[in-house]
């Protein structure tokens, strides 16, 4: 079988190497930074805001302190009581809603706004995708929540 000539590219019909990744940076959104909640105060100020509870996991969501606010970025707290059991079992909770928030947050969470995820009883033998439709079902209720009140107030 004959196979016709292959012509070779001329070097000004190459692609610029660089330009893909200068391109891709240019169309996407700025990506969410997740930073931690630190103080017990952060905690306490998210408390008494929206509580939302939804399958394994309690959420809790406050916008963030003027003060602490920075562009693009929405921060996390994470915990669980003695409730779930031993240090052993809250570690392990801690760490199931840590890496499920990684996933959900980014994609619909909202800058600007403090988060805090409160291990329930049953996370420990619950399905980590059902744990992951937990927290997007709690944060669609929670953002309802907020966009009414906030559409009320004016």
């Amino acid at each position: 079988m004959a196979f016709a000539p292959v012509w070779r590219q001329p070097a000004a019909a190459k692609f610029w190497l660089a330009a893909g990744p200068m391109a891709a940076k240019s169309s996407l959104p700025e990506p969410l930074t997740l930073a931690h909640l630190k103080t017990r105060a952060d905690f306490l100020a998210a408390a008494r805001d929206i509580r939302k509870v939804v399958g394994a996991i309690t959420l809790e969501l406050t916008p963030t302190p003027p003060i602490k606010r920075r562009e693009g970025e929405l921060r996390i707290g994470i915990t669980a009581s003695r409730k779930i059991g031993n240090a052993v079992a809250r570690n392990r909770a801690k760490r199931r809603l840590r890496a499920a928030a990684r996933e959900a947050l980014p994609l619909s969470g909202r800058p600007g706004h403090d988060y805090v995820l409160v291990a329930r009883g049953g996370i420990l033998t619950r399905d980590f995708q059902a744990l992951l439709g937990d927290v997007m079902a709690a944060m669609a209720a929670a953002h309802a929540k907020l966009d009414a009140r906030q559409g009320g107030g004016t």
